[in-house]
C-alpha cells in the first residue's frame, strides 16, 4: 500500500544552515566518519557552553544516553526507579536492561507531567532514583522533585528528550538533576535523524561517563595523549554517533535559537485560533500560561472522549492532515505489566492518553497551514 501523502504532514525533517556543506567537510576535509570527530567536540561544546553544563557527551540517541545514566548509577536487579507512565518506551526500557524495576507514578492534569506530590508514596527501600519527563518542553516541578530525591538520598536523571533549551526559573531543562538525557530524533526540535546527548551535571561521573560511552575503555584519555595505550577499564558499550550526524547537528545547533522561535511562533498562532474552541468546552490546550520559557516542541488538544478523538483523527486524516495520539501509557503495556509497576491510581494518565491528539508541527509549517488545521478542526466541532 502506497505511503499516504498528505497535505499537512505531522513532522517534516528540514535543512537550516549549512548541514549538507558539513557533511561534506567531515568526509572530505576532515576524513573522519566515525565517532568524537571535529563536529562532535563542537556539538558537544555548544551544548556545554548554551546550557552551562559541566560535560556533555554526543550520543547515538536520548536511549543510548538513558541506558549510560543505568550504568554510572550501578543500577542492579531489583532496584526500582520512579517515573511517569506516559512517556516513551525508553525511559523505562534504559533501567529494566539492567534489571530494574520501573515504579510509574501518575501525572498532574495541567503539565502532563509527573506528579511530584505522588512521589513519595512511590519510595520503597529498593528506590534509587527518580526520572521526571518534561513533557513536551513544559517543566516538571524540579524543586520538589530535588528536595524528595534529597531527603531519601536517590539520584535524579531528567528525560529531557523534548525540552532542549526549555528552562525551569531561569536554568535549562536537563542541567538541574544528576543528569540529562537530550533526543536530536527528527522529531525534535533541533535534528540530526537520529542522535541524544548526555548531560552529566555531577563532576564525580564525568570520568566514569567517558569510559562507558568508548565501551569501557579509555581510548579518550588515549587520544589525548594522556596514557600510552588504552586499554579496557569498566562496563561500556559504544555510544558515540558518526561525526557525519554530529556535522549535521552542529549547523542545526547553530540555528537553534531561531528555530525554537519559530516553533514558539506556531504554538502561539495555534493558541489564537484554537482558544475559541477551548471557551466553548469542545477541547482542551496545552497551559496557555507556563510562567517559565518554553520551546515550542509539540502541540496537542484534548477531546472529550476516546471515540471523539478517533473521529477526530480520522477525519483530519479524510482532509489531508496527519494527526497522532501518542503514547500507550507504559503501566499497561504487556512489557510494563512484565516488568514494572504502577504506585497508586494511574486516573489522569489514563483519562489523558485516551484523548489527547497532536496536532501537525514542524520548523517549516507556515502560518497558512496554521489556519488550515484549525478551520479544519472548527468544521469538525462545528454545532458542538
Amino acid at each position: 500500500m502506497a505511503k499516504q501523502e498528505y497535505l499537512v504532514p505531522f513532522n517534516k525533517p528540514f535543512v537550516v544552515g549549512k548541514e549538507l556543506h558539513y557533511i561534506a567537510e567531515a568526509v572530505i576535509t576532515n576524513r573522519h566518519l566515525s565517532g568524537d570527530g571535529p563536529f562532535t567536540r563542537n556539538c558537544e561544546h555548544w551544548l556545554e557552553k548554551n546550557l552551562g553544563c559541566p560535560r556533555v557527551l554526543l550520543t547515538h540517541s536520548c536511549t543510548a544516553a538513558l541506558e549510560m545514566v543505568a550504568l554510572l548509577c550501578d543500577v542492579k536487579p531489583g532496584d526500582e526507579v520512579i517515573m511517569p507512565s506516559f512517556t516513551f518506551v525508553t525511559t523505562a526500557n534504559a533501567f529494566v536492561l539492567r534489571g530494574a524495576v520501573p515504579v510509574f507514578v501518575d501525572i498532574r492534569g495541567d503539565t502532563l507531567n509527573i506528579d511530584e506530590r505522588l512521589i513519595p508514596d512511590a519510595i520503597t527501600p529498593r528506590t534509587r532514583g527518580i526520572v521526571p519527563v518534561h513533557y513536551a518542553g513544559v517543566p516538571c516541578a524540579m524543586d520538589e522533585i530535588l528536595e524528595i530525591a534529597e531527603a531519601h538520598g536517590l539520584w535524579v536523571a531528567e528525560d529531557a528528550a523534548h525540552a532542549l533549551m526549555s528552562t525551569y526559573k531561569g536554568r535549562f531543562l536537563g542541567t538541574i538533576g544528576d543528569f540529562g538525557c537530550l533526543s536530536f530524533h527528527e522529531t525534535k526540535n533541533v535534528i540530526s535523524g537520529e542522535g541524544g546527548a548526555l548531560l552529566v551535571n555531577s563532576q564525580r561521573f564525568v570520568e566514569r561517563a567517558a569510559i562507558l560511552r568508548e565501551k569501557g575503555t579509555n581510548r579518550k584519555q588515549f587520544s589525548r595523549g594522556e596514557v600510552d595505550k588504552y586499554t579496557w577499564l569498566d562496563i561500556g558499550s559504544s555510544y558515540a554517533p558518526s561525526d557525519m550526524v554530529a556535522a549535521f547537528l552542529y549547523a542545526q545547533l547553530e540555528h537553534a535559537q531561531r528555530i525554537i522561535e519559530t516553533r514558539c511562533k506556531i504554538v502561539s498562532h495555534y493558541n489564537h485560533l484554537l482558544k475559541p474552541l477551548q471557551d466553548k468546552g469542545c477541547i482542551e490546550l496545552p497551559l496557555l500560561d507556563r510562567g517559565d520559557a518554553c520551546n515550542g516542541h509539540m502541540y496537542f488538544i484534548i477531546t472529550r472522549s476516546l471515540e471523539e478523538r478517533t473521529r477526530l483523527i480520522e477525519f483530519l486524516r479524510e482532509k489531508g492532515i496527519s494527526a497522532i495520539f501518542h503514547y500507550i501509557p507504559l503501566h499497561s503495556s504487556p512489557a510494563g505489566m512484565k516488568y514494572g509497576r504502577p504506585s497508586g491510581s494511574m486516573k489522569v494518565t489514563d483519562e489523558v492518553s485516551d484523548r489527547i491528539v497532536r496536532l501537525p508541527l514542524f520548523y517549516e509549517m507556515t502560518f497558512e497551514e496554521v489556519e488550515v488545521v484549525s478551520e479544519r478542526l472548527w468544521d469538525f466541532f462545528h454545532g458542538s
